[in-house]
């Protein structure tokens, strides 16, 4: 049977037009390297592409130079079949025309439509269909030896990363489930909820200025339950541990992956010297790029950097807009359950509209992280991803955090206050917090982002390829009917595969970088804000198991192969991870600092509760505090146009004084006392908090090595016997036997 490494497809151009011409020079140019060229002729040209067999001896003697360990004829017996397919890879993407252009020119012009290497039938392929790319072995150890076989060291590091931070996620998840459970239980008696429920005299200020009448503290009691199931003691502890557990997986996956790579001799191994072998095998007379660095281009690539993420604030500033607007019209609807649900009606909407600027804005920031990356003008492969990566996930960032940003630290404090809010274009006041607390609003973010995200994002990033390989197979299946003529014809065997593997969906240099970049994102929401949403884990966790063979079922079934490529690790990842393992720290420090009422409610208990002026032990410090937390308004004091309702039951024209979530003087709306207590206690706790987050993090990372112990005797182990062999040959006289 016929091998071939790769396949280049063309349309059928005419007889000496410029597209034909091109294609010949390059074929010919490959003809030149000794490669033997097949060609199949259907609705498409199809060239089979079959390198020499002396291109890989050369890249064998050169690895063998390269690394001394190297005992056995071949650094690559176990993997010859993603070894010729890499290193063909490289070949046809450098070789160069008469004309001075590159495959990747000829694309671009349409000279060819496509270049990929097979899916072949053969034992392995089938080994990993049947094993790993179905839904019945979703539970079940993915083979990550077979898929370096098939698809090489960068994948299967990636499918190995992506399992061990799965495996990870259930310590996480049974944290946050824990959290909840005991913040529904043990904390569900709690006084503060038990007084928010009873509070059916204390009579709050108007959430707008039209139509919005004054409301009973007591409607938000369904609410404050499930808020302090979310914002109790034990969250501080669950904050505590998540920032532990992101130190402890990275430094964990960091012995794995040691351990992975010291099995499959790449420890050591080195990429420039690897992209110079296939270099030097493509062209002998090649000289190798220099490393270059221009302070200029880097200034003005930081700055449109800089443009970029301020475009980005500036979206997420719409969405405030938006929800100041929204609250103000859900208020004045007719409609009762949105007059009656406008807070939260607001948040939802506000939640979905910024899902759908996340899907749009994803598309813009890898079209601009691109662009600055080629401005960078990057030395090899390696270097170009590495920058879009650092770049499209900071866009990401920014696009799906910028708003939470906003919910968590400065919703509901930079609103002002009744009779003096801040307004947008003078008109609509910016939106408070929910009146059951700021943390609510991050929480229903956090959880509509997080279900959409995993669910939408999943069903069209399995559906898409789908439905696009029927297509495909559909339009191809009909050409060939029309075709038909009636007399029989001996049809080549290549031509039914390589047709099956055109049929697929097409794979880019990126399309890894893409399934990282959404774990990273995933990882971050699991992380950074995970105070304020402990279920962020175990949602999580389900989105992976699932995403692990969605992934492989894509790669084996509905996309052409990948080519393989060689890593010894997950490159600039590991760094953004640990990235974001900080910003973790910091983020939940700031929500149980700022955004939760756990420090206002542990001022009060030790510096105003009746603990403190009466010496009673079975009095629950938290006792008044709903009371004490309230500041009280004048009604007289409204601004000229709120039209504040009066037609509240029990709100006498003698009392024309409403509630509101402050604490500020009752005469002249000043700060009191209390409130730069309970400031200097937040950033005391912060600083506090973030000072042993760090700590813990900096101890755990010192705690656990990098590298296991075995894998660092078997590395000494190899340094000394091939000394001892090179000692041998210099003196063979003198070393004993």
């Amino acid at each position: 049977e016929e091998t071939w490494d790769f396949v280049l497809v063309s349309d059928i151009h005419e007889m000496g037009s410029e597209k034909e011409i091109k294609r010949k020079k390059f074929l010919d140019e490959l003809s030149k390297k000794g490669f033997t060229i097949k060609k199949i002729e259907d609705t498409k040209l199809f060239y089979g592409v079959r390198a020499p067999q002396h291109i890989f001896w050369k890249y064998q003697g050169l690895q063998r130079t390269a690394d001394s360990r190297q005992q056995n004829s071949s650094a690559h017996e176990d993997n010859p079949e993603t070894t010729r397919i890499r290193i063909v890879n490289f070949i046809l993407r450098t070789t160069v025309t008469s004309d001075l252009e590159k495959l990747h020119d000829l694309i671009k012009k349409k000279v060819f439509e496509a270049a990929f290497p097979l899916h072949k039938k053969e034992e392995i392929r089938e080994m990993l269909k049947k094993k790993w790319a179905r839904w019945r072995v979703i539970f079940k150890e993915q083979p990550i030896k077979e898929i370096r076989n098939y698809f090489g060291e960068k994948v299967a590091l990636y499918f190995a990363w992506l399992g061990w931070y799965t495996y990870m996620l259930v310590f996480a998840a049974l944290a946050g489930l824990v959290t909840v459970v005991a913040g529904a239980t043990v904390f569900s008696s709690s006084q503060v909820s038990k007084e928010i429920c009873d509070a059916n005299t204390t009579i709050m200020c108007p959430l707008c200025d039209q139509n919005c009448s004054f409301w009973v503290l007591s409607d938000t009691c369904t609410y404050a339950k499930v808020t302090h199931m979310i914002d109790n003691e034990a969250t501080v502890a669950f904050a505590m541990f998540m920032a532990v557990w992101a130190t402890v997986f990275l430094e964990l996956w960091k012995r794995e992956r040691a351990t992975v790579v010291t099995k499959w001799n790449l420890y050591g191994w080195d990429e420039d010297e690897e992209e110079l072998a296939l270099q030097l095998i493509n062209n002998l007379q090649h000289e190798p790029r220099w490393y270059q660095h221009s302070y200029f281009r880097s200034t003005i690539i930081l700055i449109l950097a800089l443009l970029m993420i301020m475009l980005l604030i500036g979206t997420a500033h719409m969405l405030v807009i938006y929800r100041a607007v929204a609250m103000a019209l859900f208020m004045q609807s007719e409609v009762n359950l949105l007059s009656k649900h406008a807070n939260t009606m607001a948040v939802m909407t506000g939640a979905v509209l910024h899902y759908i600027t996340i899907v749009i804005m994803t598309k813009v920031n890898r079209h601009v992280a691109l662009f600055l990356s080629g401005l960078e003008k990057p030395r090899t492969l390696s270097q170009q991803e590495n920058s879009f990566a650092v770049k499209i996930f900071i866009f990401q960032f920014f696009t799906n955090f910028s708003s939470l940003i906003y919910i968590a630290f400065f919703l509901g404090r930079i609103n002002g206050h009744p009779g003096h809010y801040v307004r947008i274009a003078g008109r609509w006041r910016l939106e408070e917090c929910h009146p059951s607390g700021c943390i609510t609003d991050l929480f229903i973010q956090m959880a509509i982002i997080m279900v959409l995200k995993q669910t939408i994002s999943n069903i069209m990033e399995y559906l898409i390829p789908l439905i696009s390989h029927q297509l495909r197979k559909k339009r191809k299946g009909s050409k060939k009917r029309s075709m038909m003529l009636g007399e029989e014809e001996a049809e080549d065997p290549c031509k039914r595969q390589w047709l099956n593997n055109y049929e697929l969906n097409e794979v880019n240099i990126f399309s890894l970088l893409n399934e990282y970049l959404e774990m990273a994102i995933q990882y971050s929401f699991t992380t950074i804000f995970v105070a304020a949403f402990p279920l962020a884990p175990l949602l999580a966790l389900f989105n992976n198991v699932i995403e692990i063979h969605m992934d492989a079922i894509k790669m084996m079934r509905l996309h052409r192969r990948m080519v393989p490529r060689k890593a010894k690790d997950i490159g600039i990842w590991l760094q953004v991870l640990e990235a974001i393992g900080t910003l973790a720290v910091i983020g939940n420090g700031l929500v149980i600092a700022i955004t939760s009422d756990f420090i206002p409610v542990q001022v009060y208990k030790y510096m105003y509760s009746p603990c403190m002026r009466e010496n009673h032990t079975s009095t629950d410090c938290s006792t008044g505090y709903i009371n004490n937390s309230l500041s009280v308004f004048r009604i007289q004091d409204f601004e000229p146009h709120t039209k504040a309702g009066m037609d509240r039951p029990g709100l006498a024209r003698t009392e024309l004084c409403c509630r509101y979530r402050d604490y500020r003087n009752a005469d002249d709306y000043t700060y009191t006392v209390q409130f730069w207590h309970i400031f200097a206690a937040r950033l005391a706790f912060l600083i506090l908090f973030e000072h042993v987050a760090l700590c813990v993090k900096l101890i755990a990372a010192w705690y656990i090595p990098d590298d296991p112990r075995r894998v660092k005797n078997k590395i000494l182990s190899d340094k000394h016997k091939n000394l001892r062999d090179e000692l041998r040959w210099v003196m063979p006289w003198k070393v004993p036997g």
